[in-house]
C-alpha cells in the first residue's frame, strides 16, 4: 500500500519515510514502487536539494515482505527483483545528497537501501545483517556490491556467509555508517546534516556523486544484472524451499545443497 511510504517537505529537504511499523517497515512490492516514483520525482524537482530516507517505529527495515516467500515463479521473481533494482537505482542515481537514517533492524533489502544512499546516520539501536543466507537467497538490492566497495570482498563475504548481527558500534568502526548518534538524537543529527548539504552547491555534490560511482568498476547496474540472474536461480532451489518453511515455522533450516 502506497500509505506505507510517507512524503513530507521542508523547505529544500525532502523526507521520504518507510511507514509499515507493525511489521518493521518490511518492503512490500508496492512500497518499492512508491519509492522509486518519489525519487525520479525528487530528481526533477529542482528546489530540492538534500533527502532524507528514515523509517517509522523501532527499526529502520526488516527486508522485504514475506508473505509470498517460497512461492515465487522464475517470471514472478524476476519482476519483484526487477522492482526493487529500480528503486535502488532511483536511490543510488539521484543527483543529490541523500541521507539514511536508521535505527533498530537494518536487515536484507533494508541495508541495500541505507548503503544506496550518500550517508547513513545511524542510532546506536541498529543492528545491520545480510539475512537471505537463512532463507536459501544470494543478497540482493546490490548488497554485496556495495558492501564489496567499503569493505572489501573478504569481510563482505563474512557478513554474507553467517548473516550474522553486527551491532551499530561494529558498523561504524568499519565505515558502513557516516554518523553514529544516541537514539534520542537519530532525527535531529540526520536533519541537521541534511541542512548542512543543502544550503551547499548542489549541481556540483550531483556531478561529484557521479564521479565517485566512475571509480567503481563493475558499475551497480553491471551488478544488478548478474544479482537478477542469480537471485532467479536461487529462488528456484529446494534450499530456499526449506528455508521459506523454516523461516515460517520458526525452527533453524536444514540445507542440503539442493
Amino acid at each position: 500500500m502506497t500509505e506505507h511510504i510517507a512524503f513530507t517537505r521542508d523547505g529544500s529537504i525532502a523526507t521520504v519515510t518507510l511507514n509499515r511499523p507493525d511489521r518493521l517497515n518490511a518492503l512490500t512490492d508496492a512500497m518499492r514502487d512508491r519509492i522509486s516514483e518519489l525519487f525520479l520525482d525528487m530528481a526533477r524537482d529542482d528546489d530540492i536539494r538534500a533527502i532524507i530516507l528514515n523509517a517509522a517505529g523501532r527499526g529502520f527495515c526488516a527486508s522485504g515482505d514475506v508473505t509470498n516467500m517460497g512461492n515465487f515463479t522464475a517470471v514472478s521473481g524476476r519482476h519483484r527483483l526487477k522492482s526493487a533494482h529500480r528503486m535502488i537505482l532511483a536511490i543510488a542515481n539521484i543527483e543529490k545528497p541523500v541521507i539514511a537514517a536508521v535505527r533498530g533492524p537494518v536487515a536484507g533489502i533494508g541495508w541495500s537501501m541505507a548503503l544506496a544512499c550518500d550517508m547513513i546516520v545511524a542510532s546506536e539501536t541498529a543492528v545491520f545483517s545480510q539475512v537471505f543466507r537463512n532463507v536459501g537467497l544470494v543478497p540482493d538490492g546490490g548488497a554485496i556490491y556495495f558492501l564489496s566497495q567499503v569493505l572489501g570482498v573478504l569481510k563482505a563475504k563474512e557478513l554474507v556467509y553467517t548473516a550474522r548481527r553486527m551491532p551499530a558500534e561494529e558498523a561504524n568502526q568499519l565505515g558502513l555508517v557516516t554518523r553514529l548518534v544516541a537514539d534520542d538524537d537519530l532525527d535531529e543529527s540526520a536533519l541537521e546534516l541534511a541542512r548542512e548539504i543543502a544550503a551547499g552547491p548542489t549541481f556540483a555534490f550531483g556531478i561529484a556523486k557521479k564521479m565517485f560511482k566512475s571509480m567503481r568498476t563493475p558499475t551497480l547496474e553491471t551488478a544488478l544484472d548478474a544479482e537478477a540472474w542469480a537471485q532467479g536461480l536461487a529462488l528456484m532451489t529446494e534450499d530456499h524451499g526449506e528455508g521459506a518453511r523454516a523461516f515460517k515455522e520458526k525452527r533453524k533450516p536444514a540445507f542440503r545443497a539442493q
